[in-house]
């Protein structure tokens, strides 16, 4: 079953399917720690269900048990549906990497059903919400006005938290308001947006000359990045360096983590009812296409979606409006006179 009696351990195992996921693979950053931590929390539930240290797990204590015990404890600690089958998927993905690599005969996951995901409604704003949370920067400021412009754009073209902060300059079109985004997969697609974000984002850009530029540890860190690339690791050495859209007061991109603190201190200081994240954003985005007519296939496009189904979830979301279309529409459903 295994190759050699020094690597039966589950510990080591698991670090060489995350050095396979990490340049095999070529899995984000942000994905690889989720690997790391949900393979981790299983390797820790067979230790305790063997009431013994990670270290000593081989491969005989991977199976289909174990995977159902893990399952349960989650259920146990309270976790949602949704985050068990993310958990449960890492430790999938685990396991097909040692039935590829010969070091399991059998796939110990494939008798274990995941857990069916809750039908939940997407969280979204109204329109009455939506203009006081993009009211609330103080664009008397630089740093109003760029949260102004985040705010605007969001609701305006519907991105994903990851695809609003690795915009660059070059990926705008002022003059026909469209802009290049890459999506999920490294998937590219062409967005508008609206007059109001426009205005905002060259409101914001004017600001960009007043920053300061990267500091020489962001500068040696840039070079150190390209060291890595020149190695092999990434892109071209000699690619062009990308200036990002979005700054920080001291003229780095950026990051989602920034960004989604911004977002929540403006639905705070709008008074909105608190889980109004970004994501929620381009959930409001899409909700308000469709309310006002759009099809649901552009708006699939649109939010760079691969299946029409995730789309369909928003129209759960207007009930209201679907009924009307029907007894616009059906001959049967409008009330007649009885003869």
């Amino acid at each position: 079953m295994s190759r050699t009696a020094a690597t039966d351990g589950l510990r080591d195992l698991s670090r060489e399917f995350l050095t396979f996921l990490r340049y095999n693979r070529n899995v984000s950053p942000h994905t690889l720690r989720a690997y790391e931590t949900d393979t981790s929390q299983f390797l820790a539930h067979l230790a305790g269900a063997r009431a013994c240290p990670v270290s000593e797990l081989t491969l005989s204590d991977f199976h289909t048990d174990g995977v159902r015990g893990y399952l349960s404890e989650l259920h146990d600690r309270g976790n949602t549906r949704a985050s068990s089958a993310r958990r449960l998927a890492a430790v999938r993905a685990f396991a097909k990497y040692l039935v590829r690599e010969e070091r399991l005969a059998d796939d110990p996951t494939a008798l274990v059903g995941a857990p069916r995901k809750e039908r939940t409604l997407p969280a979204h704003l109204g329109s009455d919400d939506t203009t006081r949370l993009l009211a609330a920067p103080d664009t008397a400021t630089v740093q109003g006005r760029r949260d102004r412009a985040i705010l605007e754009l969001f609701y305006a073209s519907g991105l994903r938290l990851s695809e609003l902060v690795d915009l660059d300059l070059e990926d705008l079109n002022l003059s026909s308001r469209v802009m290049r985004v890459r999506g999920k997969g490294g998937k590219e697609r062409l967005v508008p947006f609206n007059a109001h974000a426009g205005d905002a984002i060259r409101r914001m850009m004017a600001d960009h000359a007043t920053l300061p530029a990267a500091t020489a540890k962001a500068q040696a860190l840039d070079a150190s990045r390209l060291r890595a690339q020149a190695r092999g690791r990434g892109p071209s050495p000699h690619a062009r360096r990308r200036q990002p859209l979005f700054l920080s007061l001291r003229g780095r991109r950026l990051t989602t983590r920034s960004v989604d603190r911004i977002v929540r201190r403006y639905v705070r200081e709008a008074a909105i009812a608190q889980g109004i994240s970004p994501h929620a954003l381009r959930h409001t985005f899409a909700t308000h296409l469709l309310q006002a007519g759009a099809d649901l296939r552009a708006i699939q496009e649109l939010l760079g979606h691969a299946r029409l189904s995730t789309t369909q979830r928003y129209t759960h979301l207007d009930v209201g409006r679907l009924q009307e279309v029907y007894k616009q529409a059906h001959p049967r459903a409008k009330k007649q006179t009885p003869s």
